[in-house]
Order: C-alpha cells, then sequence, then structure tokens
C-alpha cells in the first residue's frame, strides 16, 4: 500500500508594517528609529514613516528621553512658540486662569513676565515683591506645561512655563501672549505636555508643513 505524501510548501506571509511605538509618559508622541543615527529615536507628533527630520520634536538616545540624552529640533521649537502666540489666548485652560485671578479672591502671586526673576522660586514660589493683579485689579497669568502642573493660583517652574498673557480686571486677556524664553522641551519631569486644545492646533500645524515637503 503506498501512502499518500503531502507536499507541504513554504506559505508566503503577508508583509507587515512596522508597528508604530509611543512615549510611556505622552501617547501623543510617536518614536521611530532615527534613519541616520543608529543609537538614537526621533521623537515626533507626526506618523508618517520615514518620519520628517524637520518637524521632528527632537532625537533621543534613551527612551523615555531625559535632559542629558535629549536633543531639541529648533525648528520644531520656532513651530511650538507660533502655534501658542496664534492660539493660547483661546486655550480653555489660560481663560480659566484668568477669570480666577479676576474673581473676588484672586491670585496672591501673579506678577509681571517683564521681570527678570520671572517665576521665582516657581514650583508653586513668587516673587519677593509678590505680585501684580487678583481680585479685580488684572496682572499677568502664564501657560505652563500639563507635565507638571503648579497648585492653583500658583507660578509654575521657569522651565515649564511657555509664556505669559495679560489680564485686565474683568478677567479678560488684553494684549498679545509672550513667549517666556526659559522653557524646555525635556525636563527631570518629563517631555512636552500641551492641553488638547493646543495640541490639536500644533499637530495641525505640523501637517500643514509636512504637506508642503
Amino acid at each position: 500500500m503506498m501512502l499518500a505524501t503531502r507536499l507541504h510548501l513554504p506559505r508566503q506571509l503577508p508583509r507587515l508594517s512596522r508597528g508604530l511605538s509611543t512615549l510611556p509618559n505622552n501617547p501623543s508622541i510617536n518614536v521611530f528609529p532615527h534613519p541616520t543615527q543608529p543609537s538614537s529615536y526621533l521623537l515626533t507628533y507626526l506618523t508618517r514613516d520615514p518620519p520628517n527630520t524637520v518637524l521632528a520634536i527632537g532625537t533621543t538616545s534613551t527612551i523615555p528621553p531625559t535632559p542629558n540624552s535629549f536633543q531639541q529640533n529648533p525648528r520644531f521649537l520656532t513651530i511650538l512658540d507660533e502655534v501658542l502666540a496664534k492660539h493660547a489666548i483661546n486655550d480653555p485652560g489660560l481663560k480659566a486662569q484668568a477669570q480666577a485671578l479676576a474673581s473676588p479672591g484672586g491670585f496672591t502671586f501673579i506678577q509681571n513676565p517683564s521681570r527678570k526673576d520671572r517665576g521665582a522660586g516657581g514650583g508653586g514660589g513668587a516673587s519677593a515683591e509678590g505680585g501684580a493683579g487678583g481680585a479685580g485689579v488684572g496682572g499677568w497669568v502664564h501657560l505652563s506645561d500639563t507635565r507638571n502642573p503648579p497648585d492653583f493660583g500658583r507660578i509654575a517652574w521657569p522651565e515649564d512655563i511657555f509664556g505669559s498673557v495679560e489680564v485686565d480686571g474683568k478677567g479678560e486677556i488684553v494684549g498679545n501672549y509672550q513667549s517666556s524664553g526659559t522653557y524646555r522641551i525635556v525636563t527631570n519631569q518629563g517631555i512636552l505636555g500641551l492641553s488638547p486644545f493646543l495640541q490639536e492646533k500644533l499637530i495641525a500645524r505640523l501637517r500643514e508643513e509636512e504637506s508642503k515637503a
């Protein structure tokens, strides 16, 4: 009796696309192997593969990134500043701070961003002169990173402050957004964290720039 022999042909597996990785402490930021630096990673809000290095947040040799391992992309920081300058005054969180400043309780320590010691005593401190504004007087409120939010009515660390806006006695934002010049994308507390409103505006701008490439 002859036994039938089944011929096992090699099966062609479907081509799998490279999985998209994100930062464990900020899933909105994507991680790609750096196209020209084998030992580094590229961090970006965009999903196109291969990634556009010009629009990346920066590079890092470790995940999650640290102040020592991260190198920021100057072009990205410029785009971030432009987006905040255009849209920060419409951010719901910043508007809420402005209204709180003008409330009867007001803020005790809100200071003018033109001072050289802006944000002194960060993480909740205030300048030696206290601060301007509060309780219907007006003053300044700061837009800060969500990675290390200060206590209500207090001032964030300078490295966490994107910029500031002036508020009148009615809690309305007046004048233009002023960049702090002290903000750092990566600190020991984590990486860039924006409100949902501002993150949406930033990603839209990045995609617009990507479409031009």
